[in-house]
């Protein structure tokens, strides 16, 4: 398992969140446990970080006290750092987390009712530039690796007191990987954790409950469906390529036929695939538009969720006004489509589609600006040169 050798805990040991069984095992092997005891302290490894949400291993107290101290000597099970907590009016909860290398990723839980789902980040900055998304502004650093990903739901069933999982009362029902960054591109890495999320020893979350949403990776949604069968959404925005070349650039490799083509290979499963639709005030909004969307669902079992646009500085686009959004809306549903208009969760804390890490890295930037302005005023002048005679 690369995470053995790769530190994710601020204490800089090398975390076992994200290790799967057979890692675990490999884990005890380096600390010298019995090979004929591998597999079952595994099994209790995986029970205590997944399953109970031990955040030491102190607290696994079905461990001998030697191996939970030579555990502790050489690995981790601490979550990332929790920079900033946010609860919205609406009782969005955001998390902006560092890891141990000083990166920074948000994660947001969204209640509803009796549920709730945690959205999720699989990428530190985001590689696909759409123009619509603030969070597309930023550069790509790196991808997240399973623990960092996994690390994520710790962190939301910690402050939700959800432990241990799975339990029938519980809020946080759902995952949807829409957070920062393109999924498809780290794919390794959020397959690897979406397993762990839906083992029934551990985090316990049915597949049925995950969603994966992506641009448009068409390589990739095949073997998804094939390797994980979760539920898919695709980021449309646009029913034109030449619109949807400049929206979301991925689509300048991949075409809309291409990507619908992948969408009905998709293993379905009797779920339909959801596509998402930013509404641009007079840019993807028209009725035309709205009928060219129905022509190109043909045959493919799904349901449309229109965005309104939420706007940050700088943006060079309105949102669609109210009776637009409701008009395409109509076209769509008499086509037979579910097209619900999604209410906008989070806005005020800066949790909402499209804006996650901008407000923190503006925040980073200006302590930073700050830092380097304090340090300079505190320098001595340097003294004034001697005069020419």
């Amino acid at each position: 398992m690369p995470e053995l050798r790769k530190p994710l805990a601020a204490d800089g040991l090398p975390s076992l969140i994200g290790a799967d069984r057979a890692g675990l095992e490999l884990a005890l092997a380096e600390i010298g446990e019995p090979e004929a005891k591998r597999p079952m302290r595994a099994r209790q490894l995986f029970h205590w970080i997944y399953c109970r949400g031990a955040a030491s291993f102190e607290q696994m107290t079905t461990l001998s006290k030697e191996t939970r101290t030579r555990l502790a000597e050489r690995f981790s099970v601490a979550r990332p750092e929790i920079v900033v907590e946010q609860q919205s009016t609406d009782g969005t909860r955001k998390w902006l987390l560092r890891f141990f290398d000083g990166q920074e990723v948000e994660c947001v839980f969204i209640p509803q009712d009796d549920r709730g789902a945690l959205c999720v980040s699989t990428q530190v900055g985001c590689t696909l530039t759409c123009k619509f998304c603030h969070t597309g502004t930023m550069p790509l650093v790196r991808n997240l690796t399973p623990g960092e990903i996994l690390s994520q739901l710790l962190v939301a069933r910690d402050a939700l007191g959800e432990w241990p999982s799975p339990r029938d009362d519980r809020l946080f029902t759902n995952i949807v990987v829409m957070g920062m960054g393109e999924p498809l591109f780290n794919y390794d890495g959020i397959a690897a954790a979406m397993k762990l999320a839906s083992d029934g020893d551990g985090i316990g979350l049915s597949k049925h409950k995950i969603t994966l949403s992506t641009s448009g990776v068409v390589p990739r949604i095949v073997q998804w469906g094939e390797e994980l069968g979760t539920g898919l959404a695709i980021s449309l925005h646009a029913v034109r390529d030449e619109l949807r070349d400049e929206l979301v650039p991925v689509n300048r490799k991949w075409k809309i036929a291409q990507l619908l083509d992948a969408c009905r290979a998709y293993p379905h499963r009797n779920k339909p695939i959801t596509f998402e639709y930013v509404m641009l005030a007079g840019v993807n909004d028209s009725d035309a538009d709205a009928r060219e969307l129905v022509r190109l669902l043909e045959g493919i079992p799904a349901k449309v969720n229109l965005i309104p646009f939420n706007a940050w500085p700088g943006a060079e686009f309105t949102c669609s006004s109210n009776n637009r959004i409701h008009a395409f809306a109509r076209i769509v549903e008499a086509a037979g489509y579910q097209s619900p208009v999604r209410v906008p969760r989070g806005r005020d804390i800066l949790a909402a589609c499209g804006q996650l890490k901008t407000a923190s890295e503006r925040i980073r930037a200006r302590r930073e600006a700050a830092a380097a302005s304090s340090a300079a005023a505190s320098t001595p002048a340097p003294a004034p040169a001697a005069a020419l005679h």
